[in-house]
């Protein structure tokens, strides 16, 4: 009996052992949370984390689909029409047939429920809302656009939880080399001495422009080799800020303007180059417009950022 009583607690602490070997704790920007390894039910709150997940290969787990650009049109009853999903960034990560579960503002967490995820993820800030509600649902992994190499980060900690993480480092690079290779574009073709500085703005429907100073697009340009042009003051969510007609009319010659409008409805970069400050710096001035359904940043988006405007600065500058 001793012996098999012996032989019994062994059992139960190699079972322990394994379990605990398959959940993992991820430490996040909106807490720490306990996930088994290896989910096979995603759903997805916004397009940044899409990106990460397609990224690693991952999109036809992605059961449950938010966004803020998918409007009523492009939706029957809870499902995202084909055609849709097959359009822009939708269309690059390869998506299967998934739920679409609102947004970030008001996601139905009815809808979400009935899907069984067993893994939830987001882009968040200070004061996004409901965590609490999405915890109950499944575990939730949630990160701040204004943290230093955030998709990075969100990245790599996806990949622990898929068992990915060469493949996650290999998409990193790629990033990296893109970036130097375009570099090396643009320096050959002595663009930095007429544009040594750049900045980014993004125009919105009904005049209001935004300057991104820290991430959406800056990275990128820095990591091509432009310094920032525009030093940030009280920034929104760490993102932007509002930029004034008379700020804009003050950058120099020397200073590379990137107008990168948001996506669909959003979109104000027509209507800014036909004001007087847009006819001003039409001059030093390239639009940069994002795909259909695209985030502002992470893996796949950097690759694009990076090949699409060395082309439109080499066109600009030749």
């Amino acid at each position: 009996m001793p012996r098999m009583k012996i032989a019994l607690s062994f059992a139960a602490l190699a079972l322990a052992a394994t379990a605990s070997a398959q959940t993992l704790t991820i430490k996040h920007d909106e807490g720490t949370t306990q996930v088994k390894a290896n989910p096979q039910r995603i759903v997805v709150m916004d397009e940044e984390s899409l990106g990460w997940i397609s990224a690693l290969g991952l999109s036809n787990r992605v059961v449950g689909l938010a966004s803020t650009y998918i409007t009523p049109a492009d939706v029957t009853g809870t499902v995202v029409k084909p055609a849709v999903l097959r359009e822009g960034f939708f269309g690059r990560a390869r998506l299967g047939n998934p739920a679409y579960v609102g947004d970030w503002q008001k996601p139905s967490l009815e809808t979400i429920t009935a899907l069984k995820p067993d893994l939830i993820v987001r882009l968040t800030w200070e004061g996004n809302q409901n965590y609490d509600n999405l915890s109950r649902i499944a575990p939730v992994l949630g990160y701040k656009e204004s943290g230093a190499g955030f998709w990075q980060k969100g990245l790599r900690d996806l990949a622990r939880v898929f068992g990915r993480q060469v493949q996650a480092e290999q998409v990193i690079k790629e990033v990296a080399d893109t970036n130097r290779a375009n570099a090396r574009k643009l320096l050959a073709a002595g663009v930095f001495g007429r544009y040594p500085k750049v900045i980014v703005v993004a125009p919105f429907t009904g005049g209001n422009n935004w300057v991104y100073t820290a991430t959406r697009l800056i990275p990128d340009l820095q990591a091509l080799g432009f310094k920032n042009a525009y030093r940030p003051g009280k920034t929104v969510l760490g993102v932007g800020e509002q930029i004034s007609d008379e700020a804009l009319l003050g950058l120099d010659k020397q200073t590379l303007v990137v107008l990168f409008p948001p996506g669909g409805k959003f979109n104000g970069a027509e209507a800014f180059l036909k004001t007087p400050v847009g006819q001003r710096l039409a001059a030093q001035s390239v639009v940069y417009v994002p795909e259909d359904y695209s985030p502002y940043s992470g893996p796949l988006v950097s690759v694009r950022n990076s090949n699409e405007m060395t082309k439109l600065i080499l066109e600009k500058t030749k």
